[in-house]
Protein backbone atom coordinates (compact mmCIF):
# COMPACT_ATOMS: atom_id res chain seq x y z
CA UNK A 1 0.00 0.00 0.00
CA UNK A 2 1.56 3.86 -0.75
CA UNK A 3 2.40 5.91 2.04
CA UNK A 4 -0.42 9.05 2.13
CA UNK A 5 0.54 12.17 0.34
CA UNK A 6 0.64 14.26 2.86
CA UNK A 7 0.54 14.29 6.89
CA UNK A 8 -1.92 15.53 8.86
CA UNK A 9 -5.05 17.85 8.25
CA UNK A 10 -5.11 20.64 5.85
CA UNK A 11 -4.33 23.98 6.46
CA UNK A 12 -5.95 27.40 6.21
CA UNK A 13 -3.65 29.64 4.91
CA UNK A 14 -3.48 33.37 2.98
CA UNK A 15 -1.63 35.04 0.24
CA UNK A 16 -1.60 39.10 -0.48
CA UNK A 17 -1.41 39.86 -4.17
CA UNK A 18 0.14 43.25 -3.94
CA UNK A 19 0.95 44.75 -7.52
CA UNK A 20 2.00 48.48 -7.58
CA UNK A 21 3.56 50.74 -10.79
CA UNK A 22 3.77 47.37 -12.87
CA UNK A 23 5.46 45.52 -10.02
CA UNK A 24 4.81 42.36 -7.59
CA UNK A 25 5.41 42.02 -4.21
CA UNK A 26 7.56 39.21 -3.17
CA UNK A 27 9.11 37.58 -0.58
CA UNK A 28 11.86 35.02 -0.61
CA UNK A 29 10.95 32.04 1.59
CA UNK A 30 13.58 30.95 4.82
CA UNK A 31 11.11 28.19 5.78
CA UNK A 32 9.93 24.43 4.09
CA UNK A 33 8.33 24.43 1.78
CA UNK A 34 10.26 26.11 -0.80
CA UNK A 35 12.90 27.02 0.99
CA UNK A 36 14.71 29.63 -0.92
CA UNK A 37 12.30 30.62 -3.68
CA UNK A 38 10.05 33.09 -4.63
CA UNK A 39 6.70 33.64 -3.28
CA UNK A 40 3.83 36.03 -2.21
CA UNK A 41 3.41 37.17 1.24
CA UNK A 42 1.51 34.98 3.54
CA UNK A 43 1.13 31.51 5.69
CA UNK A 44 -1.04 30.60 8.09
CA UNK A 45 -4.10 31.19 9.71
CA UNK A 46 -3.83 31.58 13.75
CA UNK A 47 -6.28 29.85 15.45
CA UNK A 48 -9.12 32.65 16.79
CA UNK A 49 -7.48 34.96 13.60
CA UNK A 50 -9.95 36.05 10.98
CA UNK A 51 -9.08 35.62 7.43
CA UNK A 52 -8.32 39.14 6.86
CA UNK A 53 -6.43 39.53 10.57
CA UNK A 54 -4.55 36.93 8.74
CA UNK A 55 -3.87 38.71 5.29
CA UNK A 56 -2.79 41.65 7.24
CA UNK A 57 -0.78 40.48 10.26
CA UNK A 58 1.49 37.98 7.55
CA UNK A 59 2.23 40.97 4.88
CA UNK A 60 3.33 43.23 7.92
CA UNK A 61 5.42 40.32 9.69
CA UNK A 62 7.48 39.17 6.23
CA UNK A 63 7.38 42.37 4.52
CA UNK A 64 7.33 45.04 7.43
CA UNK A 65 4.39 47.24 5.23
CA UNK A 66 0.75 47.89 6.32
CA UNK A 67 -1.76 47.11 3.71
CA UNK A 68 -5.55 46.97 3.57
CA UNK A 69 -7.05 43.31 2.65
CA UNK A 70 -9.02 43.74 -0.30
CA UNK A 71 -11.17 41.69 -2.28
CA UNK A 72 -10.84 37.49 -3.10
CA UNK A 73 -8.44 36.81 -5.49
CA UNK A 74 -8.46 33.06 -5.96
CA UNK A 75 -7.50 30.03 -4.14
CA UNK A 76 -4.80 27.27 -4.45
CA UNK A 77 -4.00 23.56 -2.73
CA UNK A 78 -0.80 22.86 -2.24
CA UNK A 79 -0.40 19.43 -0.88
CA UNK A 80 3.32 17.29 -0.21
CA UNK A 81 4.70 14.66 1.73
CA UNK A 82 4.86 17.07 4.95
CA UNK A 83 1.94 19.55 4.04
CA UNK A 84 -1.41 20.30 2.95
CA UNK A 85 -2.36 23.83 2.73
CA UNK A 86 -5.65 25.41 1.10
CA UNK A 87 -4.43 29.23 0.46
CA UNK A 88 -6.79 31.91 -0.21
CA UNK A 89 -5.30 34.96 -1.94
CA UNK A 90 -6.46 38.29 -1.57
CA UNK A 91 -5.50 41.88 -3.30
CA UNK A 92 -4.45 43.96 -0.82
CA UNK A 93 -3.45 47.83 -1.09
CA UNK A 94 0.10 48.75 0.59
CA UNK A 95 -0.78 52.01 2.38
CA UNK A 96 2.83 53.50 2.39
CA UNK A 97 5.85 54.05 -0.50
CA UNK A 98 8.17 52.55 1.71
CA UNK A 99 10.46 49.85 0.50
CA UNK A 100 9.56 46.09 1.81
CA UNK A 101 12.04 44.95 4.45
CA UNK A 102 12.14 41.30 5.16
CA UNK A 103 11.35 39.53 8.09
CA UNK A 104 10.10 36.62 9.92
CA UNK A 105 10.30 34.29 7.42
CA UNK A 106 11.19 35.97 4.34
CA UNK A 107 14.86 36.47 3.90
CA UNK A 108 14.13 39.20 1.32
CA UNK A 109 10.81 41.42 0.07
CA UNK A 110 10.81 42.68 -2.98
CA UNK A 111 9.10 44.40 -5.18
CA UNK A 112 9.48 42.92 -8.71
CA UNK A 113 8.38 44.43 -12.61
CA UNK A 114 5.94 41.56 -13.74
CA UNK A 115 8.16 41.56 -16.99
CA UNK A 116 11.33 40.24 -14.81
CA UNK A 117 9.10 37.31 -13.13
CA UNK A 118 10.54 34.84 -15.36
CA UNK A 119 14.14 35.70 -13.69
CA UNK A 120 13.24 34.92 -10.20
CA UNK A 121 12.93 31.51 -9.18
CA UNK A 122 9.79 31.33 -7.91
CA UNK A 123 7.48 28.82 -6.28
CA UNK A 124 5.90 26.17 -8.52
CA UNK A 125 2.60 27.00 -9.81
CA UNK A 126 3.06 30.56 -9.22
CA UNK A 127 2.88 31.88 -12.97
CA UNK A 128 -0.11 29.82 -13.44
CA UNK A 129 -2.11 31.43 -10.46
CA UNK A 130 -1.41 34.78 -11.95
CA UNK A 131 -2.37 34.30 -15.55
CA UNK A 132 -5.49 32.46 -14.35
CA UNK A 133 -6.17 35.05 -11.94
CA UNK A 134 -5.47 38.37 -14.31
CA UNK A 135 -2.35 39.30 -12.69
CA UNK A 136 -0.54 38.76 -15.84
CA UNK A 137 -1.79 39.33 -19.28
CA UNK A 138 -0.94 36.13 -21.66
CA UNK A 139 1.26 34.48 -19.04
CA UNK A 140 5.33 34.78 -19.10
CA UNK A 141 7.51 34.17 -22.22
CA UNK A 142 9.24 31.03 -20.89
CA UNK A 143 7.27 30.03 -18.67
CA UNK A 144 4.52 26.90 -19.42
Amino acid sequence: MAAPLSVGRPELCVGAVAVRDGCLLLIRRTTKPSIGRWTLPGGRVEAGESIIAAVIREVREETGLDALCGPFRGWVERVGVEHHFVILDFDITVLTDDEPVAASDASAAEWVPLDALRSRDVVDGLIDFLVDHGVLEGGVPGFS
